[in-house]
């Protein structure tokens, strides 16, 4: 049995806690959080002791892996000293909000052995894995072009609600970094080569009460010479389906993260719906984080019993955290806040 910790306890911490105790080959011995109530209320639901200092936690468990779900800019930072004893890690996305810090611990994972990986549930959706395998085989051919857009709704009681979202020095940004990082990574991921230029505006439109943007577009070109170009927004009224979309010379591919539709150019249509496996273990999830973590989770297990890399490992991840910081360094040099 692998003894798991969790660090934070805030609002993703259910998507880890229900899939530890979900998985077969692993214990939840300890979560931890500065706020003592939401740790008890953890550990008393969970089973497990509750700490609320990460380093107490991880030094008296002697912990075999440890998830950290807490806010951005603290993720390199528990992620760093859990690695440093010899702990292996799963972060929730952002792996760190500069590419020097990501880098750091992708190295000092690596030195030390260590399997440190990244939550991208989202790259487990049958969607997208149908669409991945799919490019993969050759079946698409290349990827000439491809358009991400999200449309979701964050009122300003999103952030008043919260004492680190809406800064750029604890959250490192809004809608990119936040919400449509997981639909850029998956278009950035069907890519797959290397970037070569990458442009980008960043505005805040409707929410003057914080720093960072809630509308973003820009424009990505890749070294084989395919494009992405991306609208994402937290300005709509609902939380919209997001949308990917594929040009490819072989076909197109029209997806959200739960469906994916290919047409080929041959009049083929191959299509997938992501199949809630595990959901109802996630009574207090989010629909749009999807039921994926399970599964992710249960593959970061397997790396570490089975000394494999994981299947979203740091290395990996370093492509779209890359991305994801260039999109920042253009966009805040166009950088427009409306006035109300």
């Amino acid at each position: 049995m692998l003894k798991v910790g969790i660090v934070g306890c805030g609002l993703i911490f259910p998507m880890h806690a229900a899939s530890v105790n979900f998985l077969p080959n692993a214990q939840l011995v300890g979560v931890c959080d500065i706020k003592k109530d939401r740790a008890d209320k953890a550990a008393a639901e969970y089973g497990a002791r509750a700490y609320y200092d990460y380093k107490d936690m991880i030094r008296k468990d002697i912990l075999d892996v440890v998830h950290i779900c807490v806010p951005h800019y603290l993720h390199p930072v528990i992620s760093r000293y859990a690695l440093e004893q010899g702990v292996h890690v799963l972060c929730e996305k952002p792996m760190a909000l500069t590419m020097e810090d990501a880098l750091t611990n992708v190295r000092l994972a690596e030195e030390n052995g260590l399997k440190y990986a990244i939550v991208f549930q989202c790259r487990y959706n049958d969607s997208a894995k149908l669409v991945k395998e799919t490019l993969e085989k050759g079946t698409l051919g290349k990827v000439i072009s491809a358009r991400v857009v999200l449309t979701w709704s964050k009122p300003d009681e999103y952030y008043t609600t919260s004492d680190w979202k809406g800064t750029w020095d604890k959250e490192g940004g809004g809608v990119v970094i936040n919400q449509a990082i997981h639909s850029l990574d998956l278009a950035n991921w069907f890519i797959d080569d290397e970037i070569v230029e990458v442009q980008a505006h960043l505005a805040n439109r409707a929410h003057p009460i914080v720093e960072i943007e809630d509308t973003a577009e820009g424009f990505v070109r890749y070294q084989n010479g395919a494009t992405l170009g991306f609208w994402v927004t937290n300005n709509y009224g609902d939380n919209d389906a997001i949308e990917v979309r594929l040009h490819c010379e072989k076909g197109k591919v029209v997806m959200n993260y739960n469906h994916a539709d290919i047409f080929l150019n041959d009049g083929t249509v191959l299509s997938a719906d992501t199949e809630n496996h595990t959901g109802s273990i996630h009574r207090d999830g989010m629909a749009y984080w999807g039921y994926q973590h399970t599964h992710q989770i249960a593959d970061f297990y397997d790396c570490v019993e089975n000394d494999r890399e994981p299947f979203n490992s740091g290395r990996d991840i370093l492509k779209i955290q890359k991305l994801v910081c260039d999109i920042y360094t253009e966009g805040k040099k166009n950088f427009y806040r409306h006035n109300q």
